[in-house]
């Protein structure tokens, strides 16, 4: 892991519990920025952020046997988060289905964050968010 105050990347180990270390770890480094930069980070972002990083790393964790790399940067008034597991398949947003049970990760992804990037990578791929972290 390493750390520059506004940059942090995790290797989480791909099993069961690795879901919910990334949700702790977005939490934790949003409340260190919080106490860094004052109360300008709202919680509906922290919220938001844990939801989007649940999501990518459940993805890799199904799809993608082995370790998952995590990456958060903070921004001016966004956080990146980058995912990057060992699968090359690219995944795509389906269409809207009310009906559908399931499969609706990425749509979510893309609807509550303000960019979403997606890179098929030489050994896997990489997903990156970025996130509002202001109310307006």
């Amino acid at each position: 892991m390493g750390s520059d105050g506004g940059y942090e990347c995790y290797t989480l180990s791909g099993d069961n519990g690795c879901i919910a270390e990334a949700r702790h770890r977005v939490a934790v480094f949003l409340d260190q920025a919080r106490a860094r930069h004052g109360p300008l980070i709202s919680a509906r972002a922290t919220d938001l952020s844990q939801l989007v990083v649940s999501e990518l790393v459940t993805n890799a964790h199904k799809y993608a046997p082995g370790p998952v790399e995590m990456e958060l940067r903070m921004g001016a008034d966004t956080l990146t988060v980058a995912v990057r597991d060992g699968d090359p398949t690219v995944p795509t947003a389906r269409t809207s289905d009310p009906g559908r049970i399931g499969q609706h990760g990425l749509e979510i992804v893309k609807a509550v964050t303000k960019d979403l990037d997606i890179q098929r990578e030489s050994a896997g791929k990489r997903i990156t968010a970025r996130i509002g972290l202001l109310d307006y």
